[in-house]
């Protein structure tokens, strides 16, 4: 694992796209995990930028989504589609037929978690999973307590996850319930990991996921454990650590 601590926000997201590009023109056909929520929207600004002044092409990548709320439709303006095609989706060259969404309308939602699952196996694997972080150290909506070897599943949501989302709704009673959402197994599989963090509430579960004891109770320590994890921070993300880390990535050149 390795951590790498940035000013703010703004050099986080440049930090994260670099790698994510690289990798992408390393292997133009990349299988790209992509996470929602506010920390990787500057990500996805600067890859769109990247795209649109720096040619970065990605027409052959393959997308998989973390997760997506139940029962919202995908016009929904809260719902994960919508926020991916908003941010990210419609600002690069993406081609639609490879752009995977869980289906939260899905009429079997279990037969759907199955498929998707499927599905990732059949590109081989996703390449690089992006990852944000709950106040509460879940990653996607694999909640505390989750079992680190689960698979995409339907969860129930925590009271503190939907008191995290309840600002994004005009009323308490609209925040979802539950989410369809890759298990932390899934998470694993991928071949590399790139986790993202801003902000001083996010520095207790940063502390606890890299620092802390590996534990369900923080699903995100399993990155502990995963060969090629990439975490990057700003300094409030970073406030709590007590090691010492980096504070920039470049890819190595054997010559």
């Amino acid at each position: 694992m390795l951590v790498i601590i940035k000013k703010d926000y703004e050099k986080l997201s440049k930090e994260a796209a670099k790698l994510v590009a690289d990798r992408l023109k390393k292997k133009p056909n990349l299988v790209l995990g992509l996470a929602t929520g506010s920390t990787p929207l500057g990500l996805y600004k600067e890859l769109s930028r990247m795209h649109k002044y720096e040619g970065l092409d990605f027409s052959k990548v393959t997308t998989f989504n973390l997760d997506e709320y139940v029962g919202i439709p995908p016009s929904h303006d809260q719902s994960y589609h919508y926020f991916m095609q908003q941010n990210f989706f419609k600002n690069v060259n993406l081609d639609p037929r490879y752009i995977h969404v869980p289906q939260g309308m899905a009429k079997d939602v279990d037969q759907f978690c199955n498929w998707y699952e499927d599905r990732i196996k059949s590109f081989g694997g996703i390449d690089l999973q992006i990852l944000g972080i709950g106040s509460n150290g879940h990653i996607a909506f694999n909640e505390p307590g989750s079992s680190l070897g689960s698979r995409t599943r339907i969860k129930t949501l925590t009271p503190a996850t939907r008191k995290d989302n309840k600002r994004f709704f005009k009323k308490n009673e609209e925040v979802p319930k539950y989410a369809i959402t890759m298990g932390v197994g899934t998470i694993m599989d991928a071949k590399e990991l790139l986790l993202v963090a801003s902000g001083k509430g996010k520095a207790e579960a940063i502390h606890q996921s890299v620092e802390g004891p590996l534990t369900a109770m923080c699903p995100a320590s399993i990155i502990q454990m995963h060969k090629e994890a990439f975490v990057i921070v700003d300094k409030d993300a970073a406030s709590k650590l007590q090691g010492t880390y980096v504070d920039s990535w470049e890819p190595i050149t054997i010559k």
